[in-house]
């Protein structure tokens, strides 16, 4: 049998073809463009999405024994605004989570609906990047668009509902949004209301593992699919990346090194830390999770090295780094704005402590280490309410450094655990489709026996306190920075 993973990130869309003993039969990426219309904006096309995932879907079975697939889920970028009309058609382009526009809408509800009553209603207070400061600024901004919504959804769930005309999402995802009360697991009246939005317009709640259609018989015979392909309805990337490192239960973490940047850590009870400074979040596997989000991480070292070196060779850059723990130069990775803990859209990214002998090594060595501190930022969050995890699982783009991973490691002062598949989103997005077929009983059962770890990064501990100094004084950077601005 096999199981497709669709992992719809907010350069490309990865699907990834798994069979039900968690073997990697084939990967096929498609990108598509993402558009900057202002300042501080980030949008997309649904409709390419969409094309793009039905080219990777041939393209993915075109090799395989098309009869033995049996299940598609997804993981997919949170918190993105796609809305429709009363014909289905798409309103206007998807605002994405890394947008920045609803500074207004966010002060509005922080302030004026006041953190504790939001937190109250969903166990959350707002950020930039949420779906309900979006609705409000589309309600403020473009009227005649907001009365044009029938349905609304995050952007998995749009293809999930062109797959299978199912319109529905799931707990992980929608705790994302803002209007969900993620401790009871249902849609906020309260917060239906402060938006101006009705519970039919929000799409059916369901567990990631649960099956909520099949794939449309026009689309299984386009693709050349058997009937009856079950559409399983996924997770938001985060849970979904954590599913593809086991990291279920109670007291597991993973370290998320994509666009974007993520602390993740499991738990079978609900909580929420004091100043909300991490998102409290229902998990795939039936239970809930903290996590802190960076908005910029392994895209930190891009810009790097693709906009200001004008270089692909990111492991030749890496290559003359050897003494770690000693550089004076600081990064502040915030080039869109922080989520995690500051929950500043106008922080900015920064180089600090630059003199004439600074080398360009130095500088990439910054970012890297810049990354590693903002990450120990919702470390410290999470220690401070008594989860102090002692190791992690990494994926995404950047765990691929071994560079980057030993610093990790000891900024965190945590052991790293390597696992046999990077394919973080994707393949818990297979894996959810092979609960949700029925091969194994839960997601922690199949999470624990498909996810392989092969190896080990460990702290050492003269590096570990060179690092916890060097962090010490990143920690003053953008408070004196920020005071500066205003």
């Amino acid at each position: 049998m096999f199981f497709i993973g669709i992992d719809l990130g907010t350069s490309a869309v990865k699907l990834l073809l798994m069979d039900e003993k968690g073997t990697i039969h084939h990967i096929v990426s498609k990108e598509y463009p993402l558009y900057f219309p202002r300042p501080g904006w980030s949008e997309q096309n649904p409709e390419d999405w969409m094309e793009q995932t039905i080219a990777g879907l041939k393209e993915l079975v075109s090799g395989c024994e098309k009869s033995q697939v049996k299940g598609i889920s997804f993981g997919g970028q949170m918190h993105g605004l796609v809305a429709l009309d009363a014909k289905d058609r798409v309103i206007r382009p998807a605002i994405l989570w890394n947008d920045g526009r609803t500074g207004k809408q966010v002060e509005y509800l922080n302030q004026v609906i006041g953190k504790e009553t939001l937190s109250r209603y969903t166990a959350n207070i707002a950020f930039a990047g949420f779906t309900a400061p979006k609705i409000l600024w589309l309600k403020e901004n473009e009227p005649e668009h907001f009365a044009e919504i029938k349905k609304i959804m995050l952007p998995k769930d749009y293809l999930a509902y062109r797959l299978s005309g199912a319109f529905c999402t799931d707990y992980s995802d929608a705790s994302g949004m803002l209007l969900l009360d993620v401790e009871h697991r249902c849609w906020s009246k309260e917060m239906l209301d402060i938006c101006g939005i009705r519970e039919e317009q929000l799409p059916r709640l369901h567990e990631s593992w649960e099956p909520v259609g099949e794939l449309k018989p026009e689309l299984a015979e386009e693709l050349g699919l058997p009937s009856g392909v079950k559409i399983i309805a996924g997770a938001g990337d985060n849970a979904a990346a954590a599913v593809g490192t086991a990291t279920v239960g109670d007291g597991g973490c993973n370290i998320s090194l994509g666009t974007s940047g993520t602390l993740f850590i499991s738990s079978r009870r609900f909580g929420v830390d004091e100043n909300n400074a991490l998102h409290s979040f229902a998990h795939a596997d039936g239970h809930f999770h903290l996590m802190g989000c960076m908005l910029s991480a392994a895209s930190c070292n891009k810009w790097w090295m693709d906009d200001i070196l004008k270089t692909k060779d990111y492991a030749g850059e890496q290559a003359d780094i050897m003494k770690l723990g000693e550089n004076r130069v600081f990064y502040l990775p915030y080039l869109m704005g922080e989520r995690s803990p500051h929950n500043d859209p106008d922080a900015r990214a920064a180089f600090i402590g630059m003199s004439m002998d600074t080398t360009r090594a130095d500088m990439t060595l910054a970012v890297l280490e810049g990354v590693a501190f903002g990450l120990r930022d919702s470390l410290e969050v999470a220690r401070s309410i008594g989860v102090a995890p002692k190791r992690t699982k990494i994926c995404g783009g950047g765990a691929k450094s071994p560079l980057w991973r030993k610093i990790i490691a000891n900024v965190m002062d945590m052991k790293i655990d390597l696992i046999e598949s990077e394919e973080g989103p994707g393949y818990g997005a297979a894996i959810l489709a092979a609960v949700g077929c029925g091969v194994y009983a839960s997601v922690e059962e199949a999470a624990k026996k498909l996810v392989k770890v092969v190896g080990t990064e460990e702290p050492e501990t003269e590096l570990v306190q060179k690092y916890e100094e060097r962090y010490r004084e990143f920690q003053k950077l953008y408070p004196a920075l920020k005071s500066c601005r205003s």
